[in-house]
Protein backbone atom coordinates (compact mmCIF):
# COMPACT_ATOMS: atom_id res chain seq x y z
CA UNK A 1 0.00 0.00 0.00
CA UNK A 2 0.94 3.81 -0.78
CA UNK A 3 0.16 5.78 1.87
CA UNK A 4 -3.54 5.06 2.92
CA UNK A 5 -4.62 3.49 -0.46
CA UNK A 6 -3.49 0.65 -3.38
CA UNK A 7 -0.66 1.60 -6.31
CA UNK A 8 -1.37 1.38 -9.34
CA UNK A 9 -0.69 -2.32 -9.86
CA UNK A 10 -2.79 -2.93 -6.81
CA UNK A 11 -5.55 -0.76 -7.80
CA UNK A 12 -5.40 -2.41 -11.19
CA UNK A 13 -5.76 -5.96 -9.36
CA UNK A 14 -8.15 -4.92 -7.58
CA UNK A 15 -10.54 -4.05 -10.26
CA UNK A 16 -9.70 -6.86 -12.13
CA UNK A 17 -11.10 -9.19 -9.12
CA UNK A 18 -13.91 -7.04 -8.83
CA UNK A 19 -15.10 -7.36 -12.28
CA UNK A 20 -14.76 -11.04 -12.71
CA UNK A 21 -16.20 -11.52 -8.87
CA UNK A 22 -19.57 -9.45 -10.09
CA UNK A 23 -19.50 -11.24 -13.48
CA UNK A 24 -18.73 -14.79 -13.08
CA UNK A 25 -19.35 -15.48 -9.12
CA UNK A 26 -22.65 -12.69 -8.63
CA UNK A 27 -24.96 -14.87 -10.62
CA UNK A 28 -26.72 -18.16 -8.37
CA UNK A 29 -24.41 -17.09 -5.07
CA UNK A 30 -27.59 -17.15 -3.42
CA UNK A 31 -28.12 -20.21 -4.27
CA UNK A 32 -24.62 -21.62 -3.79
CA UNK A 33 -24.51 -20.36 -0.37
CA UNK A 34 -27.02 -22.99 0.82
CA UNK A 35 -25.29 -25.79 -1.06
CA UNK A 36 -23.23 -28.32 1.54
CA UNK A 37 -20.25 -28.19 -0.69
CA UNK A 38 -17.85 -26.12 -2.20
CA UNK A 39 -18.70 -25.22 -6.12
CA UNK A 40 -15.82 -26.74 -8.32
CA UNK A 41 -17.05 -25.22 -11.07
CA UNK A 42 -16.11 -21.63 -9.81
CA UNK A 43 -13.32 -22.39 -7.75
CA UNK A 44 -11.66 -23.74 -11.09
CA UNK A 45 -12.59 -20.25 -12.62
CA UNK A 46 -10.58 -19.09 -9.32
CA UNK A 47 -7.70 -20.88 -11.04
CA UNK A 48 -8.17 -19.86 -14.13
CA UNK A 49 -6.96 -16.35 -13.33
CA UNK A 50 -4.38 -17.29 -11.10
CA UNK A 51 -5.68 -16.89 -8.21
CA UNK A 52 -4.92 -20.50 -6.45
CA UNK A 53 -1.33 -19.81 -7.46
CA UNK A 54 -1.09 -17.11 -5.33
CA UNK A 55 2.31 -17.46 -3.38
CA UNK A 56 2.95 -21.11 -4.79
CA UNK A 57 6.28 -22.11 -5.75
CA UNK A 58 7.05 -21.37 -9.56
CA UNK A 59 7.73 -24.78 -10.38
CA UNK A 60 4.49 -25.08 -10.41
CA UNK A 61 3.46 -22.15 -12.14
CA UNK A 62 3.11 -20.34 -8.74
CA UNK A 63 3.33 -16.92 -8.47
CA UNK A 64 4.81 -14.82 -5.39
CA UNK A 65 2.46 -12.12 -4.04
CA UNK A 66 1.92 -10.16 -0.94
CA UNK A 67 -0.25 -10.95 2.27
CA UNK A 68 -2.10 -7.34 1.49
CA UNK A 69 -2.93 -8.24 -2.58
CA UNK A 70 -4.52 -11.78 -0.98
CA UNK A 71 -6.45 -9.42 1.13
CA UNK A 72 -8.01 -7.46 -1.95
CA UNK A 73 -9.40 -10.67 -3.48
CA UNK A 74 -10.59 -11.87 -0.42
CA UNK A 75 -12.32 -8.67 0.65
CA UNK A 76 -13.49 -8.59 -3.68
CA UNK A 77 -14.74 -11.80 -3.98
CA UNK A 78 -16.39 -11.84 -0.27
CA UNK A 79 -18.45 -8.75 -1.17
CA UNK A 80 -20.58 -11.16 -3.58
CA UNK A 81 -19.47 -15.07 -2.59
CA UNK A 82 -18.45 -15.65 0.97
CA UNK A 83 -17.13 -19.24 0.18
CA UNK A 84 -15.14 -18.32 -2.72
CA UNK A 85 -13.62 -15.62 -0.70
CA UNK A 86 -12.63 -18.23 1.84
CA UNK A 87 -11.52 -20.93 -0.46
CA UNK A 88 -8.75 -18.13 -1.81
CA UNK A 89 -7.53 -18.09 1.74
CA UNK A 90 -6.94 -21.94 1.40
CA UNK A 91 -4.00 -22.82 -0.80
CA UNK A 92 -2.45 -18.97 -0.82
CA UNK A 93 -3.14 -18.17 2.19
CA UNK A 94 -1.99 -21.11 4.51
CA UNK A 95 -1.52 -24.46 2.80
CA UNK A 96 1.33 -23.09 0.79
CA UNK A 97 3.11 -21.98 3.55
CA UNK A 98 2.66 -25.83 4.96
CA UNK A 99 3.29 -27.70 2.03
CA UNK A 100 6.29 -25.42 1.22
CA UNK A 101 8.20 -26.80 4.23
CA UNK A 102 7.24 -30.84 2.97
CA UNK A 103 8.97 -33.06 0.97
CA UNK A 104 9.72 -32.41 -2.63
CA UNK A 105 8.07 -35.65 -3.49
CA UNK A 106 4.89 -34.14 -1.83
CA UNK A 107 5.05 -31.06 -3.18
CA UNK A 108 5.74 -32.56 -6.79
CA UNK A 109 2.27 -34.49 -6.19
CA UNK A 110 -0.16 -32.52 -4.21
CA UNK A 111 0.42 -28.58 -5.43
CA UNK A 112 -0.72 -29.36 -9.12
CA UNK A 113 -3.58 -30.96 -7.85
CA UNK A 114 -4.01 -27.77 -5.30
CA UNK A 115 -4.13 -25.31 -7.74
CA UNK A 116 -5.89 -26.54 -10.53
CA UNK A 117 -8.83 -27.38 -7.62
CA UNK A 118 -8.33 -31.45 -8.63
CA UNK A 119 -8.12 -31.99 -4.86
CA UNK A 120 -8.56 -29.96 -1.57
CA UNK A 121 -7.32 -29.79 1.64
CA UNK A 122 -7.60 -29.16 4.76
CA UNK A 123 -6.62 -27.50 7.78
CA UNK A 124 -6.68 -30.36 11.20
CA UNK A 125 -5.72 -28.48 14.64
CA UNK A 126 -9.02 -27.84 16.88
CA UNK A 127 -10.33 -31.00 19.07
CA UNK A 128 -13.44 -31.39 20.96
CA UNK A 129 -11.37 -31.23 23.99
CA UNK A 130 -9.31 -27.83 22.93
CA UNK A 131 -9.30 -25.12 20.22
CA UNK A 132 -7.12 -22.08 20.91
CA UNK A 133 -4.75 -23.74 23.22
CA UNK A 134 -3.19 -25.59 20.65
CA UNK A 135 -0.62 -27.16 22.83
CA UNK A 136 -3.05 -29.04 24.66
CA UNK A 137 -4.00 -31.56 21.50
CA UNK A 138 -4.34 -35.11 22.47
CA UNK A 139 -4.31 -37.09 19.06
CA UNK A 140 -0.78 -39.16 19.25
CA UNK A 141 1.81 -40.09 16.62
CA UNK A 142 3.80 -42.98 17.56
CA UNK A 143 6.69 -43.69 15.33
CA UNK A 144 6.70 -47.43 13.37
CA UNK A 145 9.80 -47.94 11.58
CA UNK A 146 8.69 -45.76 8.44
CA UNK A 147 5.48 -44.66 9.58
CA UNK A 148 3.75 -42.73 12.08
CA UNK A 149 0.57 -44.77 13.49
CA UNK A 150 -2.23 -41.79 14.40
CA UNK A 151 -5.20 -42.09 16.69
CA UNK A 152 -7.05 -38.90 17.56
CA UNK A 153 -10.38 -37.06 16.63
CA UNK A 154 -10.11 -33.69 15.04
CA UNK A 155 -13.10 -31.33 14.43
CA UNK A 156 -13.70 -28.05 13.08
CA UNK A 157 -12.68 -28.95 9.71
CA UNK A 158 -13.30 -26.67 6.81
CA UNK A 159 -13.61 -28.57 3.87
CA UNK A 160 -13.22 -31.72 5.82
CA UNK A 161 -15.45 -33.99 3.99
CA UNK A 162 -14.26 -32.46 0.57
CA UNK A 163 -10.55 -32.73 1.02
CA UNK A 164 -8.30 -35.30 -0.37
CA UNK A 165 -5.52 -34.63 2.19
CA UNK A 166 -5.23 -32.90 5.69
CA UNK A 167 -2.28 -31.39 7.11
CA UNK A 168 -2.85 -32.83 10.79
CA UNK A 169 -1.19 -31.24 14.19
CA UNK A 170 -0.46 -34.03 16.38
CA UNK A 171 1.62 -34.79 19.63
CA UNK A 172 4.37 -36.83 18.38
CA UNK A 173 6.05 -36.47 22.32
CA UNK A 174 3.12 -35.75 24.54
CA UNK A 175 5.00 -34.44 27.54
CA UNK A 176 7.03 -31.70 25.85
CA UNK A 177 3.70 -29.65 25.90
CA UNK A 178 4.09 -27.21 22.94
CA UNK A 179 7.20 -28.30 21.93
CA UNK A 180 5.87 -32.08 21.35
CA UNK A 181 3.49 -30.72 18.58
CA UNK A 182 4.30 -32.25 14.90
CA UNK A 183 2.41 -31.40 11.66
CA UNK A 184 1.90 -34.68 9.54
CA UNK A 185 0.12 -34.20 5.57
CA UNK A 186 -2.46 -36.84 5.62
CA UNK A 187 -3.59 -38.64 2.53
CA UNK A 188 -7.67 -38.79 3.39
CA UNK A 189 -8.08 -42.09 1.90
CA UNK A 190 -5.82 -44.29 4.39
CA UNK A 191 -7.35 -47.26 6.25
CA UNK A 192 -9.10 -45.94 9.52
CA UNK A 193 -9.94 -42.51 9.06
CA UNK A 194 -13.87 -41.96 9.37
CA UNK A 195 -15.27 -38.36 9.29
CA UNK A 196 -19.03 -37.02 9.03
CA UNK A 197 -20.65 -33.69 8.72
CA UNK A 198 -21.44 -30.84 11.19
CA UNK A 199 -24.58 -29.32 10.61
CA UNK A 200 -23.89 -25.43 10.64
CA UNK A 201 -26.24 -22.78 9.83
CA UNK A 202 -23.62 -20.55 8.04
CA UNK A 203 -20.55 -21.66 5.76
CA UNK A 204 -22.51 -23.85 4.57
CA UNK A 205 -20.60 -24.53 1.52
CA UNK A 206 -16.79 -25.44 3.33
CA UNK A 207 -19.25 -28.30 5.12
CA UNK A 208 -16.95 -28.33 8.32
CA UNK A 209 -16.38 -31.95 9.30
CA UNK A 210 -15.05 -34.22 12.29
CA UNK A 211 -12.50 -36.65 11.13
CA UNK A 212 -11.64 -39.61 13.12
CA UNK A 213 -8.04 -41.19 13.20
CA UNK A 214 -7.64 -44.95 14.59
CA UNK A 215 -4.36 -46.55 13.97
CA UNK A 216 -3.90 -44.80 10.88
CA UNK A 217 -0.44 -45.40 9.55
CA UNK A 218 1.30 -42.42 7.62
CA UNK A 219 5.03 -42.73 5.84
CA UNK A 220 7.34 -40.70 7.29
CA UNK A 221 7.96 -39.06 4.24
CA UNK A 222 4.66 -37.24 4.80
CA UNK A 223 6.11 -34.97 7.95
CA UNK A 224 6.31 -31.49 7.41
CA UNK A 225 9.46 -29.84 8.62
CA UNK A 226 10.75 -31.64 11.92
CA UNK A 227 9.31 -33.34 14.51
CA UNK A 228 8.07 -31.02 17.09
CA UNK A 229 8.08 -28.18 14.93
CA UNK A 230 4.37 -28.18 14.35
CA UNK A 231 2.83 -25.56 17.22
CA UNK A 232 5.24 -22.82 15.67
CA UNK A 233 4.30 -24.03 11.97
CA UNK A 234 0.65 -23.95 13.12
CA UNK A 235 1.53 -19.93 14.64
CA UNK A 236 2.89 -19.07 11.80
CA UNK A 237 0.40 -19.97 9.57
CA UNK A 238 -2.57 -18.54 11.85
CA UNK A 239 -1.57 -15.05 11.79
CA UNK A 240 -2.13 -14.05 7.99
CA UNK A 241 -5.30 -16.09 8.03
CA UNK A 242 -6.66 -14.46 11.13
CA UNK A 243 -6.59 -11.17 9.29
CA UNK A 244 -7.85 -12.38 5.88
CA UNK A 245 -11.10 -14.23 8.42
CA UNK A 246 -11.06 -10.58 9.11
CA UNK A 247 -11.05 -9.39 5.59
CA UNK A 248 -13.77 -12.17 4.39
CA UNK A 249 -15.67 -10.49 6.74
CA UNK A 250 -15.19 -6.91 6.08
CA UNK A 251 -15.89 -8.19 2.27
CA UNK A 252 -18.81 -9.24 3.59
CA UNK A 253 -20.37 -6.61 5.33
CA UNK A 254 -19.62 -4.04 2.45
CA UNK A 255 -21.54 -6.35 0.31
CA UNK A 256 -24.22 -6.43 2.79
CA UNK A 257 -24.38 -2.71 2.69
CA UNK A 258 -24.17 -2.65 -0.76
CA UNK A 259 -27.83 -4.38 -1.08
CA UNK A 260 -29.19 -2.37 1.97
CA UNK A 261 -27.91 1.03 -0.14
CA UNK A 262 -30.08 -0.37 -3.13
CA UNK A 263 -32.79 -2.09 -1.39
CA UNK A 264 -33.45 1.66 0.72
CA UNK A 265 -33.53 3.70 -2.43
CA UNK A 266 -36.14 1.45 -3.98
CA UNK A 267 -38.00 0.45 -0.87
CA UNK A 268 -41.15 3.15 -0.27
CA UNK A 269 -42.38 4.09 3.58
CA UNK A 270 -45.10 7.04 3.77
CA UNK A 271 -44.85 8.03 0.63
CA UNK A 272 -41.01 8.54 -0.62
CA UNK A 273 -37.76 5.56 -0.41
CA UNK A 274 -36.89 4.56 3.14
CA UNK A 275 -33.26 6.00 1.93
CA UNK A 276 -34.96 9.51 3.09
CA UNK A 277 -35.17 9.19 5.98
CA UNK A 278 -32.38 9.58 8.97
CA UNK A 279 -33.53 6.41 10.83
CA UNK A 280 -32.10 4.30 7.92
CA UNK A 281 -29.81 6.66 6.16
CA UNK A 282 -27.90 7.61 9.35
CA UNK A 283 -27.58 3.86 10.36
CA UNK A 284 -26.07 3.09 7.42
CA UNK A 285 -23.55 5.83 7.55
CA UNK A 286 -22.23 4.80 10.98
CA UNK A 287 -21.58 1.40 9.55
CA UNK A 288 -19.99 2.58 6.23
CA UNK A 289 -17.38 4.38 9.03
CA UNK A 290 -16.75 1.44 11.14
CA UNK A 291 -16.37 -0.89 7.99
CA UNK A 292 -13.68 1.37 6.76
CA UNK A 293 -11.99 1.16 10.29
CA UNK A 294 -12.19 -2.15 10.30
CA UNK A 295 -10.80 -2.61 6.33
CA UNK A 296 -7.73 -0.28 7.85
CA UNK A 297 -6.75 -2.60 10.88
CA UNK A 298 -7.05 -5.17 8.63
CA UNK A 299 -5.02 -3.90 5.39
CA UNK A 300 -2.28 -2.61 7.92
CA UNK A 301 -1.83 -5.79 9.58
CA UNK A 302 -1.24 -7.35 5.80
CA UNK A 303 1.10 -4.70 5.39
CA UNK A 304 3.04 -5.20 8.47
CA UNK A 305 3.35 -9.23 6.97
CA UNK A 306 5.11 -8.25 4.07
CA UNK A 307 7.16 -5.68 5.75
CA UNK A 308 8.12 -8.57 7.99
CA UNK A 309 7.64 -6.30 11.14
CA UNK A 310 5.87 -8.54 13.82
CA UNK A 311 2.52 -7.38 14.35
CA UNK A 312 0.56 -10.09 16.71
CA UNK A 313 -0.62 -7.04 18.71
CA UNK A 314 -2.00 -5.54 14.98
CA UNK A 315 -3.35 -9.39 14.21
CA UNK A 316 -5.40 -9.55 17.17
CA UNK A 317 -7.07 -6.16 16.63
CA UNK A 318 -8.07 -6.82 12.91
CA UNK A 319 -9.42 -10.27 13.62
CA UNK A 320 -11.78 -9.65 16.68
CA UNK A 321 -12.55 -5.95 15.78
CA UNK A 322 -13.68 -6.84 11.89
CA UNK A 323 -15.96 -9.99 12.50
CA UNK A 324 -18.01 -8.08 15.58
CA UNK A 325 -18.13 -5.36 13.45
CA UNK A 326 -19.37 -7.60 10.57
CA UNK A 327 -21.86 -9.15 12.50
CA UNK A 328 -23.09 -5.90 13.83
CA UNK A 329 -22.94 -4.36 10.13
CA UNK A 330 -25.19 -7.43 8.71
CA UNK A 331 -27.32 -7.68 11.47
CA UNK A 332 -28.66 -3.62 11.05
CA UNK A 333 -28.43 -4.69 7.36
CA UNK A 334 -30.81 -6.49 7.70
CA UNK A 335 -33.08 -5.10 10.01
CA UNK A 336 -32.64 -2.05 6.87
CA UNK A 337 -34.98 -4.56 4.81
CA UNK A 338 -37.43 -5.22 7.26
CA UNK A 339 -39.30 -8.36 7.29
CA UNK A 340 -38.15 -9.86 3.94
CA UNK A 341 -34.60 -9.97 5.23
CA UNK A 342 -35.72 -12.25 7.85
CA UNK A 343 -36.82 -14.40 4.75
CA UNK A 344 -34.94 -16.70 2.56
CA UNK A 345 -36.12 -14.81 -0.56
CA UNK A 346 -33.18 -11.99 -0.02
CA UNK A 347 -29.69 -13.16 0.68
CA UNK A 348 -29.21 -10.94 4.13
CA UNK A 349 -29.86 -14.11 6.44
CA UNK A 350 -27.40 -15.86 5.03
CA UNK A 351 -24.62 -13.48 4.67
CA UNK A 352 -25.88 -12.67 8.81
CA UNK A 353 -25.36 -16.83 9.65
CA UNK A 354 -22.11 -16.57 7.68
CA UNK A 355 -20.07 -13.62 9.26
CA UNK A 356 -21.11 -15.05 12.57
CA UNK A 357 -18.53 -18.02 12.12
CA UNK A 358 -16.02 -15.84 11.57
CA UNK A 359 -16.38 -14.48 15.28
CA UNK A 360 -15.09 -18.16 15.91
CA UNK A 361 -12.87 -19.55 13.13
CA UNK A 362 -9.28 -18.91 14.51
CA UNK A 363 -9.69 -17.45 17.58
CA UNK A 364 -12.80 -15.58 19.67
CA UNK A 365 -12.53 -11.98 20.60
CA UNK A 366 -11.35 -13.21 23.90
CA UNK A 367 -8.19 -14.90 22.98
CA UNK A 368 -7.52 -12.30 20.87
CA UNK A 369 -8.14 -9.79 23.46
CA UNK A 370 -5.36 -12.07 25.78
CA UNK A 371 -2.74 -11.20 22.56
CA UNK A 372 -3.28 -7.41 22.71
CA UNK A 373 -2.83 -7.38 26.72
CA UNK A 374 0.00 -9.14 26.65
CA UNK A 375 1.71 -6.90 24.29
CA UNK A 376 0.26 -3.82 26.18
CA UNK A 377 1.09 -5.28 29.83
CA UNK A 378 3.69 -7.61 28.94
CA UNK A 379 3.24 -11.54 29.54
CA UNK A 380 3.78 -10.61 33.35
CA UNK A 381 0.25 -9.13 33.88
CA UNK A 382 -1.47 -11.07 31.30
CA UNK A 383 -4.96 -11.58 32.63
CA UNK A 384 -6.32 -14.82 34.08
Amino acid sequence: MAGFGFDEEQELFRQQIRDFARKELAPGAKERAKIGETNVEMAKKLAGIGLMSMNVPEKYGGVPTSWVNLGIAVEELAKVDFSMGYYVIGVPGFLAQIFTQANEEIQDEWFPKLINVDAFASFCLTEPDCGSDAAAIKTRAVKDGDYYIINGEKTSVSNGLQASIAAVFVKTDPEAGARGVSCILVPLDLPGITRGALEDSGWIPMRRAWINFDDVRVPTKYLVGEEGKGFYTALGTIGGIRVCLGMLAVGKAEGAMEEAIAYAKQRTAFGRPIARFQGTAFKIAEHATVIEAARLLCYRALWMKDQGIPNNKEVAMAKWFSTRMAVMAVHDMLLVHGHVGYTGDYPIEQHLRDVIGNEIGDGMAEIMKLIICRDLFGKEFEPL
